[in-house]
């Protein structure tokens, strides 16, 4: 239909009638994001948690709940591209600025900044959404690289732990895309 003509009242509400491209991803619904079932969480430390949402093996990034139950300094690190995130739950900063990411606040970080990420002692717990692009450098305070985290090792992590909670390695391949 030319972009000048309008669809006609009986076409507004019908779907899309032609086939999607043939090599397209099926789409990832995930109906309760805080899950019912606590082993779907991958334990990252003692007290840190995962909850993997979509893991982009084909761009190189993946979107998790990050859940934390303790205070004090999780990581250090800096990323080669942006990250965003949602805060479901509690609240948390980072030493290098001033700022207090909190429920329902948002944050996006900026390619390069290294920064250190803390919760505050007064925080039971905290659930933020993140995405992240490219790779997690764990770095020390002068900037040295102590360690990494990119799609394929939270690919690893998920497969190992589903496999010891009794989920199945393969659980993890529908976040995979």
């Amino acid at each position: 239909m030319p972009l000048d003509e309008t669809p006609k009242q009986d076409e507004k509400l019908m779907p899309y009638q032609l086939p999607f491209p043939r090599d397209a991803a099926t789409e990832i619904v995930v109906p309760s994001v805080l899950p019912e079932d606590d082993r779907v969480w991958v334990p990252q430390a003692e007290n840190v948690w995962f909850r993997p949402l979509c893991l982009s093996i084909s761009q190189g990034y993946w979107v998790n709940l990050l859940k934390v139950r303790k205070s004090g300094v999780l990581a250090r690190h800096r990323h080669p591209q942006p990250v965003h995130g949602y805060v479901l739950k509690g609240k948390w900063r980072y030493l290098e600025h001033d700022w207090v990411a909190e429920e329902g606040g948002y944050v996006y970080e900026p390619p390069g900044e290294t920064h250190t990420l803390y919760v505050p002692e007064d925080v039971t717990e905290m659930i933020t959404l993140f995405q992240v692009n490219g790779i997690m450098n764990y770095v020390d305070p002068w900037g040295k690289n102590i360690g990494y985290e990119d799609v394929f090792t939270k690919i690893d992590m998920c497969r190992k732990w589903y496999a010891e909670c009794g989920l199945g390695e393969d659980f993890v391949q529908q976040f995979i895309r």
